[in-house]
């Protein structure tokens, strides 16, 4: 694990093409810095794993508006402030792929676990089932899914140490620990990083075998940079 001095240093390396998971329930827990930081690195081509699809002008939409993502894989593309993604969809800018947020959840778990695939009923009976196999097991119809596998995962946690545990912050944890597992680097953006051994272990949700580079951007300097 490696604690960087800026947003920028922590996505360098993400290449044109890449899978980028980024963590965030809407904008609970979104690395809003980190996003910035990888649309101004210029990475294009970028296929994106998220709940949603963005809010607003900022961080996930915005690099959607800047034209670098040509997928994005998600649950809920649709709200009433995603108009950027709506825009882009329309005019056929962009690619959208639909999971369901169990499945989303799920598909990167098994990624972590190292489970090949897995069956699954949501879906069944819906497009969503269109092109996947089908078994039924007990009497129930299921759907086969593959697990969802990242270049990089983008996340954001309350606290991180210096051997890169994290402890998250109430329903800002959500998808960053699943994601942090699923992906060959993680990336964390973090509120303030403390010695080993100042964290109660009890609390540690990822462990920092999972954690590659850590970023610290302090509270004062998130609220700035969404006013």
């Amino acid at each position: 694990m490696k604690i960087v001095e800026d947003a920028a240093a922590a996505v360098a390396g993400i290449g044109d093409g890449a899978t980028v998971l980024i963590g965030g329930f809407g904008t609970a827990g979104q690395p809003m810095e980190l996003i910035d930081a990888l649309r101004e690195s210029g990475a294009r081509e970028l296929t994106i794993v998220n709940n949603n699809a963005g809010n607003g002008d900022a961080g996930l939409a915005a690099l959607l508006r800047a034209g670098h993502v040509r997928k994005i894989v998600c649950s809920f593309p649709r709200q009433t402030d995603s108009y950027v993604f709506d825009e882009l969809y329309r005019a056929g800018d962009i690619e959208l792929e639909l999971v369901p947020q169990g499945n989303l959840a799920e598909r990167m778990r098994a990624a972590g676990a190292g489970i090949g695939a897995f069956y699954c009923p949501t879906g069944v009976g819906t497009p969503l089932a269109d092109g996947k196999e089908q078994r039924t097991i007990d009497g129930r119809h299921y759907l086969l899914e593959y697990p969802i596998r990242g270049d990089v995962a983008l996340i954001k946690a309350h606290r991180a140490d210096t051997a890169g545990n994290l402890v998250y912050r109430k329903t800002a944890r959500n998808f960053g620990p699943v994601m942090a597992t699923a992906a060959a680097r993680t990336v964390v953006q973090v509120d303030e990083v403390v010695d080993a051994g100042e964290l109660d272990p009890e609390a540690v949700v990822t462990p920092g075998i999972y954690v590659d580079r850590v970023v610290v951007v302090p509270p004062a300097r998130q609220e700035a940079a969404s006013t």
